[in-house]
């Protein structure tokens, strides 16, 4: 059965999705210039995802959406478990938003382009001005009433396990008075490891847990970083707690 899988991936799969990454890329980042990055940058990217996830036979299921609103801006904070992470949440999340991304992911061919125009925010903390203009950019996009969307861990896991959590969602979740939403993603690590180039076939579980309120202003966020951390990682199967 596996083998008949790797090849209709790469004959067939694959081929039709690299295809269609760059039409994504292309159609995203030209409407996003000459119209609404808003709407041109969250929904070509959101059919794009779905379709890595049905041709891939990657099935996603959501619980907790009724926690959430659809008007409302949030801080979302997921575990980083795999690539497919991305085309889980930006597939089926079902809320308009933004990445917190590295900085280094603007270099990828048509993608970073695509994820430039439509109002991401790259994070470059090389110093303290760069930060300071991460922080201006995130200031324009929540200020439109989108929200974002941060793996806090900042990298995928090589374990399954989460690692530790970095404050840059939590500052901004401060700075802009923005609840706080943990996200549970189970399933994507089996799915495709950081330590593995083809997916498997699968089930990816979403579970998006009830807002916390946004800290306040002088507030220490350590309390609220090990809150989400806590939530997240007691939805994980046993195996993969940290």
């Amino acid at each position: 059965m596996i083998v008949l899988y790797r090849i209709y991936q790469i004959c067939f799969a694959l081929p039709v999705l690299i295809v269609l990454t760059i039409i994504t890329a292309l159609v995203t980042a030209v409407g996003s210039v000459l119209f609404n990055g808003r709407w041109w940058g969250y929904y070509p990217p959101h059919i794009w995802a779905k379709a890595w996830c049905v041709l891939m036979f990657v099935r996603v299921r959501v619980s907790g959406r009724e926690n959430i609103n659809t008007g409302t801006s949030y801080v979302f904070v997921a575990n980083h478990q795999g690539a497919y992470d991305i085309f889980s949440i930006y597939g089926y999340l079902d809320h308009n938003f933004k990445w917190m991304m590295k900085k280094s992911l603007r270099k990828i061919p048509f993608v970073g382009l695509a994820c430039e125009k439509a109002g991401h925010i790259f994070v470059d903390n090389s110093s303290s001005a760069a930060v300071l203009h991460t922080f201006h950019g995130a200031e324009h996009t929540l200020k439109d009433g989108d929200s974002l969307v941060v793996f806090p861990e900042g990298s995928r896991t090589f374990t399954g396990k989460m690692g530790r959590f970095k404050r840059g969602a939590y500052q901004l979740s401060r700075e802009f008075g923005l609840a706080l939403v943990p996200v549970t993603i189970d399933g994507a690590f089996q799915v495709l490891p950081r330590t593995r180039f083809l997916p498997r076939y699968g089930t990816i579980k979403l579970t998006i847990h009830h807002p916390i309120p946004a800290p306040a202003p002088d507030a220490d966020l350590q309390p609220v970083m090990k809150q989400t951390f806590e939530i997240i990682n007691e939805s994980l199967p046993q195996r993969f707690r940290s």
